[in-house]
């Protein structure tokens, strides 16, 4: 549990009394830093009039110039995206909006395998075979393609860049335009992911050039996607955004998105952004992570509901096929770690790779392991040339791009976030960069950071969860980065009967508090998927738990989602 804070119970108070709110949802509020009464109403009703001025965000002006000079010229325009959800979505936007302004763009998408990641030597080559523009507007990739941005040049092609990613120590690309907030980290935008800025970007050229036809609200349920699929901090902006467009696609009138919810069991009441990360994110991801992710951008834009079915019928079994490859890969990389020396528990960081091993599934395999044993994790797979190409994923305490700094001269390339991050590098280099990684990583994290931990956001009584709670309780969401869910902690709990085993390893079961007063409480439905032991400890217990709703029958259902159970302490 968090430390004592007189002064957070404090302002929860004022809180609760101010905006009649449940006590238990002041507190939470209090404790994130919406303290006062009107920071917390903005809070829990975010409204889309607070969006901020998208002119404020750096280069607005010169992209917005260079693309309406594209379409007064009737010139030929290639966006060049990324084959991720952020990068999908976020060509469907600027695609959707450059039509109405008469704007000829062609949408190109790169190939995972063959051109890899980015604004890429062969990836330019091959869109400018194919589309032969004037102006490349590079999506969710550019930032430090400055190499690239040259080779451009001397081919007489402009270049935009509309991206979110660390610059890091590199060489700014020369372009018309470098609209990333990143290179603005105090102007208000730096959270926003591709999808977010290419919105702005939208905004923009709609104030410059209104287009009566574009509704950006229209655009907003693709917004929300790529935002919560890649995994930024929902706050602020991305919050707006995130609010104003889940609601949007739970009602969308896109046919490809309407078929995909159908195929996750999301075609009736509300999305959460849950329902994002791990129904509809994966299947639009499908598709890049092993090939081209045309399928996923062509299920976004178009306007043919049997093309759209057949294309979420493809995204769906290829989401499968992916889960296959990944099961493979994740089996083959934990027997790998089970024979290292030193064993795993006398590292600070996974870093493991292979032959064969696909590119598309090595990030969720990074993330698997790295959750699995709370430990930054590289996992890298190599082709028959032996160049390799890795995704790492990281814990609370480390980040990647700081580390891997210390890996320069042993790597072809690499960047991303603190969380998360990609890198190639040479076979024969393999074994060295691990051990500089491993030793990079000894040096940051303490035996105390690579402890797992529940980090509980607040106590409370099952007798607090009622209407009134579970109201408050869901103007709090989307929670994802930056807004985490709220893991809660329930003390001196009994079972109303015994625990049910649901598929040999999950429990469900009726809690309420212990004492005769926990007669009066109606019973509570848990649930714990894969718990450690099906043995509990006997009863009472304390309990932590998430909180999850569902329709059933036009009604909304709450149940308790444990996170851990222990025998109850004094």
């Amino acid at each position: 549990l968090p430390p004592p804070d007189p002064a957070a119970d404090a302002r929860a108070a004022e809180l609760a009394a101010s905006l009649g709110l449940s006590p238990a949802v002041a507190g939470l509020l209090a404790r994130r830093g919406h303290g006062d009464a009107e920071t917390a109403r903005e809070f829990l009703s975010p409204r889309l009039k607070r969006l901020g001025d998208p002119f404020e965000l750096p280069d607005m002006e010169a992209a917005v110039t260079r693309l309406l000079r594209a379409a007064d010229r009737g010139e030929s325009v290639a966006l060049f995206g990324d084959y991720d959800v952020d990068g999908v979505t976020s060509l469907a936007i600027l695609a959707e909006v450059l039509g109405h302004l008469g704007v000829r763009a062609a949408c190109f998408l790169p190939s995972r395998m063959d051109e890899g990641y980015g604004l890429s030597a062969e990836g330019i080559a091959r869109c400018l075979e194919e589309h032969r523009p004037s102006l490349i507007v590079a999506v969710d990739c550019g930032t430090s393609a400055a190499r690239e941005a040259l080779l451009l040049a001397a081919q007489g092609v402009d270049l935009i860049v509309l991206d979110h990613h660390e610059l890091g120590g590199g060489e700014r690309p020369a372009c018309a335009a470098l609209v990333n907030p990143k290179l603005d980290p105090a102007g208000g935008h730096a959270h926003l992911c591709s999808a977010g800025v290419v919105f702005k970007v939208g905004h923009a050229l709609l104030k410059r050039r209104p287009a009566p036809a574009c509704d950006l609200r229209t655009l907003l349920d693709l917004a929300a996607l790529g935002t919560v699929a890649d995994i930024v901090p929902l706050l602020g902006e991305n919050r707006i955004l995130v609010r104003h467009g889940l609601a949007r696609l739970a009602r969308t009138a896109r046919p490809g998105l309407r078929a995909l919810c159908e195929l996750c069991g999301l075609a009736r009441g509300d999305i959460s952004a849950s329902d994002v990360g791990w129904r509809l994110g994966p299947r639009l991801n499908a598709a890049g992570r092993l090939g081209t992710a045309q399928a996923a951008l062509e299920l976004l834009r178009t306007d043919d509901p049997t093309r759209a079915a057949d294309l979420a019928n493809g995204l769906h079994a290829q989401n499968a096929e992916r889960q296959a490859v990944e099961k493979r890969v994740l089996a083959e990389a934990q027997r790998q770690l089970a024979d290292d020396h030193p064993p795993l528990e006398g590292n600070a960081a996974i870093v493991v790779g292979a032959r064969g091993w696909h590119p598309g599934v090595v990030g969720i395999v990074a993330s698997r392991l790295a959750r699995a044993h709370h430990r930054p994790a590289w996992v890298i797979g190599f082709d028959e040339q032996g160049l390799g190409k890795g995704s790492g994923r990281s814990i609370e305490s480390l980040s990647l791009v700081e580390t891997l700094g210390e890996c320069t001269p042993l790597i072809v390339k690499g960047g991303g976030h603190e969380m998360a991050a990609g890198v190639t590098l040479r076979e024969e280099n393999f074994v060295a960069f691990r051990a500089a990684f491993l030793a990079a990583a000894r040096a940051r994290l303490s035996n105390e950071q690579l402890r797992p931990r529940l980090r509980l956001d607040a106590e409370i009584s099952l007798d607090a969860l009622g209407e009134d709670f579970y109201g408050h309780y869901e103007a709090m969401q989307p929670f994802g980065q930056g807004n985490r869910e709220p893991l809660f902690l329930a003390r001196r709990v009994v079972p109303c009967g015994p625990p049910r085993v649901m598929k040999e390893r999950h429990l469900r079961m009726f809690l309420r508090p212990a004492g005769r007063g926990g007669n009066e409480t109606p019973p509570a439905c848990a649930v714990w998927f894969s718990p450690p032991s099906l043995d509990l400890p006997p009863p009472p217990w304390d309990v932590a738990f998430r909180l999850s709703a569902d329709e059933w029958q036009g009604e909304r259902r709450w149940q308790l989602m444990l996170e851990g159970l222990r025998a109850a302490e004094d």
